[in-house]
């Protein structure tokens, strides 16, 4: 099984980067799929999930409304949109599968909110 995410970097105040994860290994449809994060000093947290399907999402409070989560299973890929940055959401974001067989995560990309 492998996670592979990309899209972290410096970003300024108020723009937005989009977050991607590509998934080996495994049978991609019938995980959830989830994006965590962890920012400096603190513990990690879910910031949001997606579904088998793609049609059931869930979002933390501190980032509903700003942040989007969406998969491709023709892709084995899940999303993570993230718009309107605040320098709180300054963090290290994992992608997390939870699938039948067991949980897995990837190595975490660097996102860096900062003007």
């Amino acid at each position: 099984v492998q996670l592979v995410e990309s899209g972290g970097g410096l970003v300024q105040p108020g723009k937005s980067l989009r977050l991607s994860c590509a998934a080996s290994g495994f049978t991609f449809s019938s995980a959830v799929m989830s994006w965590f994060r962890q920012p400096p000093g603190k513990e990690r947290e879910l910031v949001a999930s997606v579904a088998r399907d793609g049609r059931t999402t869930y979002y933390s409070n501190s980032v509903q409304g700003r942040f989007t989560i969406s998969r491709d299973n023709g892709k084995n890929s899940v999303y993570l949109q993230m718009n309107s940055l605040k320098p709180e959401d300054t963090a290290v974001y994992y992608c997390k599968r939870t699938g039948p067989d067991g949980t897995s995560w990837g190595q975490g990309t660097q996102v860096t909110v900062s003007s």
